[in-house]
């Protein structure tokens, strides 16, 4: 019983460290209307690549966010946590951002970059987020 309890708590810490961070939750506020390719994070965040990469294993690592390839290009996506008083958690924080100006132009800027007639150039042939397809 004692490692489960120490497993739970290690968990616990993991999602407040992944929750402590401004990119975290700048890409989990991307990602709560649905899948996004990480190319559309290093566009709207101003963010190297790798950066991103490493802020999105460790939302992985804490089990709010799940990932799948496709071809090329790696998809997104929000991940509810087993535990239900984490997802309680998660839920809240998730909707506090969506309130949050800064979390709202982020969300402005994505939808005005995959909404947009033509793509950047960095983003030619990438898969738009299928919440944001006009």
């Amino acid at each position: 019983m004692a490692k489960k309890e120490a497993r739970g708590e290690a968990q616990t810490e993991l999602l407040f460290r992944a929750l402590a961070d401004r990119t975290r939750l700048r890409l989990l506020n991307l990602m709560a209307a649905g899948e996004v390719c990480v190319c559309f994070f290093v566009e709207v965040l101003g963010e190297s690549q790798p950066k991103i990469s490493r802020h999105l294993a460790y939302l992985r690592r804490a089990g709010v966010v799940a990932a799948r390839r496709e071809g090329k290009w790696m998809h997104y996506r929000v991940a509810t946590p087993v535990d239900p008083h984490a997802a309680r958690v998660f839920a809240e924080v998730l909707a506090w951002l969506g309130e949050e100006q800064g979390m709202r132009k982020d969300r402005a800027r994505m939808a005005s970059i995959c909404c947009a007639t033509s793509l950047p150039v960095r983003l030619q042939g990438a898969p738009r987020p299928a919440a944001l397809n006009p």
